[in-house]
């Protein structure tokens, strides 16, 4: 065990040596690989041209061997007992560098041969039974006393009376040209791989210029500058398309980004303005209760009336925690509970509600008329229908109360109230609202509550769902706001009424007419194209917290 673990750490430290040694950058890897590669084929090219080229030149030492054959004689001069066999011909040599020797009748080699030549000739055993060799088909043999000296490529030929002939040519020729042509072959593949890794270098640098681009890009990016994008130099290759992605994805993380930061600092207001409405009830109660204390033997109609006081406060600012519970509740789930409301039925209830606390307010419940739309789309025709749609009827009858009474707060008193119920289709440019636009043509019921009042300053209109939001004094909004009873508050009545509407699959618009009245429109799914099922998407205000 011990020397399984010794043979494991001793490999991992092998491993690591070897990463170390890789290259890391891709310029890097690229030029190594471009190296290898290209000598690599450099190599292989030259061991196959090797390969032929020997095959080649061995061809023709088998087709000299094939040519020349031993004469008659040769083999007489043998028989007779000749010490020293001579060619045939007025030469005593044979031509080139022939070898031939002689195996007699007994299969004994004779130490007599024919041909001349300082080195050493082939390595033939002592017996010619030991002599491995086909009659007429070439072999190589090694050279006799010289292991690493060139072969000699040898043939034997059957003579008369059992005897045989080897005739034998050096390889000399052959090796040498092969080794010159493998020496070359290393010497070109050498300057091959520098070449690639010279010129390679400054190749892969050059392409690759677009992706340092980016690369730099991204670094200063990541040191805050967030408003770059990463150039795109060309997008049909791959380097322009990651450029084309990232930009892409910086562009998506600039918004959410600055959603992020919108929804904080959104956050910090909503929370610093509920402070701010909670401190006021909180200090009110905290004076009093203080003076109660301070003063014991108070009057009683004076000590009545702090307490007075002090249980209005209360009051305030428990509903004002009602109305921050119920907004939190509605962006956390849906409407759990519907059934069918009848909104003509809910707008009267909302109408006689309001005429309590508004004696001398002009209020009319009429029907809806034909709202701008495609085609087929039509009002109640001058009728006023029973209209349903399904959800909770205490929460729609809370926003038909709030609308009214921010109608009734924040218009003159000679000012009339005009409460409208009908079916009609969703236009397919509405107005503008919180919650999520209705698809064109879908059919909605609709409850308008419109005033002819000062309306609306313009660019106060798009911000008077938001929560704990005040306009300025010169527009309806002058006031406090309201609560969910209807009563001045702090603000949150339209903020309720949005999300009740979204809550309900709908939304509530506003058509603001400056100078001439503006009217909330409260959009809601028709109860006989609505889903039967009590579960419903909360489509969440993106004006709020």
């Amino acid at each position: 065990m011990p020397q399984a673990a010794a043979r494991r750490d001793a490999y991992g430290r092998r491993v690591r040596r070897l990463r170390r040694l890789r290259p890391r950058s891709l310029r890097g890897r690229l030029v190594l690989t471009a190296a290898l590669l290209a000598t690599g084929v450099v190599l292989l090219s030259q061991l196959a041209a090797l390969t032929v080229l020997r095959g080649w030149l061995t061809d023709q030492v088998d087709d000299r061997l094939a040519h020349f054959r031993p004469p008659g004689r040769v083999y007489e001069d043998v028989i007779t007992g000749n010490e020293a066999p001579r060619p045939p011909g007025p030469d005593a040599t044979l031509p080139s560098d022939y070898r031939v020797y002689f195996y007699d009748r007994d299969g004994n080699l004779l130490r007599t041969s024919l041909g001349s030549g300082k080195s050493p000739g082939p390595r033939l055993p002592a017996r010619a039974a030991e002599l491995d060799l086909t009659a007429g088909r070439p072999s190589t043999l090694p050279a006799e006393g010289d292991a690493s000296g060139s072969g000699w490529r040898v043939v034997s030929y059957e003579g008369p009376d059992r005897m045989r002939a080897v005739v034998a040519l050096p390889l000399d020729t052959v090796d040498g040209a092969t080794t010159k042509l493998l020496w070359l072959s290393l010497a070109l593949g050498v300057a091959v791989a520098a070449g690639v890794v010279v010129l390679g270098n400054g190749a892969v640098r050059l392409g690759l210029r677009p992706l340092t681009r980016v690369e730099h890009t991204a670094q200063h990016i990541t040191d805050g500058a967030l408003e770059l994008n990463v150039p795109v130099a060309d997008p049909d290759t791959e380097v322009g398309r990651l450029a084309l992605a990232l930009n892409t994805m910086l562009d998506r993380l600039r918004t959410a980004l600055h959603r992020t930061e919108t929804s904080e600092a959104r956050m910090r207001h909503f929370m610093a303005d509920a402070g701010h409405e909670l401190r006021t009830p909180l200090t009110a109660i905290q004076g009093f209760a203080e003076l109660l204390l301070a003063e014991p033997g108070m009057a009683a109609g004076r000590r009545h009336e702090a307490h007075a006081l002090i249980a209005h406060n209360a009051d305030r600012m428990s509903r004002l925690v009602d109305d921050l519970f119920l907004l939190a509740k509605l962006g956390e789930a849906p409407v759990t509970h519907r059934e069918p409301v009848d909104l003509l039925s809910l707008a009267a209830d909302a109408i006689a509600t309001t005429a309590i606390r508004h004696p001398h307010r002009t209020i009319t419940l009429e029907p809806l008329p034909a709202l701008p739309g495609p085609a087929g789309s039509a009002g109640s025709g001058g009728e006023l229908d029973i209209v349903e749609t399904p959800g909770n009827p205490h929460q729609l009858a809370q926003v038909l109360g709030n609308l009214l009474s921010n109608a009734a707060t924040h218009t003159p008193p000679e000012t009339a109230v005009h409460v409208r119920v009908g079916l009609t289709r969703a236009p397919a440019d509405g107005n503008p609202g919180s919650g999520r636009p209705l698809p064109p043509g879908t059919a909605v019921c609709v409850v308008e509550i419109a005033d002819n009042g000062p309306g609306i300053e313009p660019d106060e209109a798009h911000r008077v769902f938001d929560r704990f939001y005040r306009a300025t004094p010169q527009d309806r909004s002058a006031a406090p706001g309201f609560g969910a009873a209807g009563e001045p508050g702090s603000g949150l009545g339209l903020a309720i009424a949005a999300a009740i509407a979204a809550a309900h699959g709908g939304r509530l618009e506003l058509d603001n007419r400056p100078g001439q009245g503006c009217a909330f429109r409260l959009l809601l799914p028709d109860s006989t194209t609505s889903p039967k099922d009590d579960t419903y998407e909360a489509h969440h205000d993106p004006h709020h917290p």
